[in-house]
């Protein structure tokens, strides 16, 4: 059973070394890429001001948390939450510094998160698998076909339920890769991680006489239709050149 948190925090504003406080965390759970119906959510009393640009993201108030749980409060409850699982955060630097700092208000046998589960930005992974575009939540959401039309302001719970089905859209097929060649071995921290089995050999299928005269046969006709020549042979040509510089060097 592979168990992951989807996690999402808000906060008095954006800087956990001013002091600033988190607000609201939200997390919904997934086993085994499924949505379990299992969720963890609290406002929290920051026992102090929110920013008025925080305040304009969100819109919660300090009046609405008068009454509400401190961290303290629900700190074990939370840790036995987050407890083993993957830990999946967009911008996790962000929520786990906030995070590690309320834990060691808290007590300090409560530790940090990296004490209680492995930590994945799925920022960091949005931004390998659409470099050079935008990589926010909504901008994922819209480029993912997900709808976000409930997120009028950001909310712990609902934008942690919106990135579940971003990472789950996201990283689809990335599981059928080996071809039944890994084996699970023991990871960091106890976890499961696949690596490929050395000992088993792929086949590896040679071009048969026929196959290799119809590819120089395709060559050579893109090569009469192109004035440059076609790019295997020029690519080809570069490889050799790039070998034989290699060997009078050594």
């Amino acid at each position: 059973m592979t168990r992951k948190v989807v996690l999402d925090t808000e906060t008095t504003g954006l800087e956990v070394e001013r002091g600033h406080r988190i607000i609201e965390i939200g997390c919904v759970e997934l086993i085994d890429r499924r949505l379990s119906g299992r969720t963890f959510q609290y406002y929290l009393n920051p026992e102090r001001a929110i920013d008025a640009g925080a305040v304009a993201v969100h819109g919660i108030t300090d009046e609405f948390l008068r009454d509400k749980p401190r961290f303290a409060d629900i700190a074990e409850e939370f840790v036995a939450f987050i407890k083993g699982a993957e830990l999946l955060i967009h911008n996790a630097a962000f929520d786990t510094a906030f995070l590690d700092f309320e834990l060691q208000r808290a007590g300090v046998a409560f530790g940090r998160v990296a004490d209680h589960a492995t930590v994945v930005d799925t920022l960091a992974l949005s931004r390998q698998k659409y470099p050079g575009q935008k990589n926010t939540l909504d901008a994922l959401c819209k480029r993912l076909g997900i709808d976000n039309s409930r997120r009028e302001v950001h909310g712990a719970l609902l934008d942690a339920h919106l990135l579940a089905d971003v990472w789950i859209a996201m990283t689809a097929g990335q599981g059928a890769l080996a071809f039944g060649t890994e084996l699970a071995v023991e990871g960091r921290a106890g976890a499961r991680v696949a690596v490929l089995d050395a000992s088993i050999r792929p086949r590896v299928r040679r071009a048969t006489e026929a196959e290799n005269a119809a590819h120089l046969a395709r060559l050579a006709a893109l090569d009469k239709a192109s004035t440059e020549g076609s790019l295997w042979k020029r690519a080809q040509a570069a490889d050799e050149a790039h070998l034989n510089a290699e060997a009078v060097a050594s």
